[in-house]
């Protein structure tokens, strides 16, 4: 588990923050990058019809910061004209590395030809590939699913095929488009990935923890892997992995510090777009970040409730002043815990909205 090379980029660590729509957009991948342990971070997935198009949307999800490299640009559709244009798009503007989305389950992308749809269409894949190639000069490399459907499973085929085409870093999502997001990813088919083809191989699902993520690593022998939503409710889970990777104990964030993260995203939110926006942004993280906290339950229905810069932070507030006094006491049984949050919550006026 060393880092590894896509053609002169290091990957150092080999931890990839895995593209999410809607997610891994300019913010909150600088609030990654700012935790430490990542070796790539990848934007959300561009629509080629947008850019292509000057869809003023489109080319702001190219945006990036220097302190992001190594960056990858993620595209997706099913012209390969227009892939090519999208790929170059991504070079002028200064990405790293273009990568092309074969993995997104999405009806609407799907039916249009591109994500985890060019699965069922390997020559037309293949061609995409070729024209992207002889388009850019920056590394290509290229998302998969294992396949389209449990029968029809693919990836090992489609991967040899990318890496005749010049791909030059293959990532695999363990699931199927059939399972969308739902069931648990074959590891071992990612090995499978893995021992056909010589580029680099990355795995990706499930890995919302250190334990999982090591366990699968190890199944799969890829050289790295991506985490998704695992950084959504564990910001800091990049830093842990490369702490474990470098023999030391991984890093725990303290009660005050989880506070003051929450805390920094919604400022980043509020520089970046309107409040509106903002709150929505902010609701979305919460929703992830705070699971499995001790009245996170309860703390996420007043956020969502929230409707002002103000009801948010004065919430954020409350919550952690609750968080702190609790934090030294003996910790009770969870039917007990919950019990104890919803005292301590409903006297710091946490109580969810109607």
């Amino acid at each position: 588990m060393v880092p590894f090379k896509i053609r002169d980029i290091e990957i150092s660590p080999p931890l990839i923050l895995s593209p999410m729509a809607g997610v891994t957009d300019y913010t909150f991948r600088r609030l990654i990058k700012r935790r430490g342990g990542v070796g790539l971070v990848v934007s959300e997935f561009i629509s080629v019809e947008g850019l292509t198009r000057n869809n003023p949307k489109s080319k702001r999800q190219m945006r990036f910061d220097e302190s992001e490299r190594p960056f990858a640009v993620q595209i997706f559709g099913g012209q390969p004209e227009r892939m090519a244009m999208g790929a170059e798009m991504a070079e002028e503007v200064g990405a790293d590395i273009l990568d092309v989305n074969c993995g997104c389950p999405a009806p609407k992308v799907v039916k249009n030809g591109g994500g985890s749809g060019l699965l069922r269409e390997p020559a037309r894949l293949e061609t995409i590939l070729k024209e992207i190639k002889k388009s850019i000069s920056i590394p290509l490399t290229l998302k998969l699913r294992t396949g389209y459907t449990e029968s029809t499973i693919n990836v090992v085929d489609v991967a040899k095929m990318a890496e005749q085409c010049g791909v030059e870093h293959i990532q695999v999502h363990g699931r199927t488009r059939e399972q969308g997001y739902k069931g648990l990813a074959n590891w071992e088919i990612i090995r499978q990935v893995k021992d056909a083809v010589s580029v680099p191989v990355s795995g990706n699902g499930d890995i919302t923890n250190i334990e999982n993520g090591m366990k699968r690593w190890s199944e799969a022998g890829t050289d790295g892997i991506l985490i998704g939503r695992g950084a959504m409710q564990n910001p800091w889970i990049f830093r842990q992995f490369q702490d474990v990777l470098e023999g030391r104990e991984p890093y725990q964030p303290d009660v005050s510090e989880k506070k003051a993260v929450l805390l920094e995203f919604f400022e980043m939110c509020l520089e970046e777009m309107p409040e509106l926006v903002a709150l929505g942004k902010m609701k979305q993280l919460a929703g992830q970040f705070t699971k499995g906290l001790v009245g996170g339950a309860q703390f996420r229905q007043t956020l969502y409730h929230s409707h002002s810069k103000e009801e948010i932070l004065d919430n954020i507030a409350s919550y952690f002043e609750a968080v702190g006094r609790l934090s030294g006491t003996a910790a009770p049984a969870e039917a007990e815990t919950e019990m104890a949050w919803s005292c301590e919550l409903d006297s710091a006026d946490l109580s969810a909205a109607a």
